[in-house]
């Protein structure tokens, strides 16, 4: 679903062809966006002329994707284009929110400004995604580790064992005959396990590319006890924020809303947004849309939002609310360690636990049926 805006240029002249061959897999990391946007905007606060700061920051830097970008961005401007005309022409690395904001800035001559309000917005975003990601690495690699653990011991140490457990002339415990059946199916069918569990995860993102099962994997997502808050408080500070600053650039409402619904992750997200425009398009309230769909957007956003509406300062209340999601996701990210780490811990000794009593209850029989 795309829903991009459209705007004139300074003349009615198109872009110009781009300058030079991209590097292969072109990209701009978040890091080098976010210090693009920043010293554009110190530059222009002193009074550099916009095309002679592209230059210099395209000498400066080593990166041959900046070098491309910044280079084309030059092109651009000194073919008496805006620079979010340029901007739009990498809509891999720009966003539509990017692209937008400078925009504003340009027609209205808050550029530096606004490049501020982009950088914040970068740093603030790839704050929460670091958080997010930090907090699920440990219980990752505690559930790696515990399969290392139990593929070693189950495919190398005890095949070295089994024979002994062979001669033995008394029936074996059921944990140790359950260990010799995981045993032998690791040993014998190994790669077509490892090669039915590629084509489950190879069939599992191609079926995620469908946009149905994709909204209805996102949107069950949002159900889960605690990661479905988490994941409500990161969508809900990064769309409050993006909106606030967007209509605190004065960016008409329904046009910051398809900006919003462009630029989420979650594509029941993005649906609600497009929603949420179409229902303002027909001049309805933002918080009459919201107040039924908690599951999407919780009864305090919506009921701060209708102050906000009522009051005229939406643009204010949508920034603040974004503060309030992200201490409510900083708590989450806590809680969400310390809640599965005691879980992860458990299942992981029962794991260990139980191939140790298989192999020790055995031979614990084995001496007790030893007579002098």
């Amino acid at each position: 679903m795309n829903i991009g805006l459209q705007f004139k240029t300074k003349t009615p002249q198109a872009p110009s062809a781009l300058v030079g061959k991209p590097p292969l897999f072109l990209n701009l990391p978040a890091q080098e966006q976010i210090l693009f946007a920043k010293r554009l905007a110190i530059m222009l606060k002193a009074g550099v002329p916009i095309l002679s700061a592209l230059k210099m920051f395209s000498r400066q830097t080593n990166s041959r994707h900046s070098i491309y970008v910044m280079d084309n961005l030059a092109a651009q401007v000194e073919n008496g284009l805006y620079l979010s005309s340029g901007m739009k022409r990498f809509p891999k690395i720009f966003s539509d929110f990017a692209v937008n904001i400078v925009h504003v800035g340009e027609i209205s001559g808050t550029l530096n400004e606004n490049l501020n309000y982009l950088a914040e917005e970068l740093k603030k975003k790839q704050e929460l995604k670091r958080k997010i990601i930090s907090a699920l690495i440990y219980p990752v690699f505690i559930v790696f580790a515990t399969l290392g653990v139990i593929i070693l011991l189950t495919a190398y140490v005890f095949p070295k064992i089994m024979p002994i457990f062979k001669s033995f002339k008394f029936q074996l415990p059921w944990t140790t005959r359950a260990l010799i059946f995981m045993s032998n199916l690791f040993i014998h069918y190994g790669m077509f396990i490892l090669g039915g569990l590629l084509i489950c995860a190879a069939s599992a993102v191609l079926l995620l590319k469908v946009e149905k099962i994709k909204y209805a994997v996102d949107k069950n997502l949002l159900r889960l006890p605690l990661f479905g808050t988490l994941l409500k408080s990161y969508y809900m500070a990064n769309s409050a924020r993006t909106l606030g600053l967007l209509l605190k650039s004065d960016v008409r409402i329904v046009q910051a809303l398809a900006i919003v619904a462009d630029t989420t992750g979650n594509v029941a997200y993005k649906q609600e947004f497009a929603g949420l425009m179409e229902y303002s398009i027909k001049g309805g309230k933002m918080s009459d849309y919201m107040l039924p769909r908690a599951l999407f957007f919780p009864p305090m956003l919506s009921q701060m939002v209708s102050v906000g509406e009522a009051t005229g300062s939406l643009s204010n209340t949508l920034m603040y609310l974004s503060e309030i999601y992200e201490d409510e996701m900083n708590t989450l990210t806590k809680n969400l360690s310390n809640s599965i780490e005691p879980a992860l811990m458990i299942c992981m000794g029962l794991l260990v636990g139980f191939i140790a009593l298989s192999i020790i209850t055995p031979i614990y029989g084995v001496t007790q049926n030893i007579h002098p």
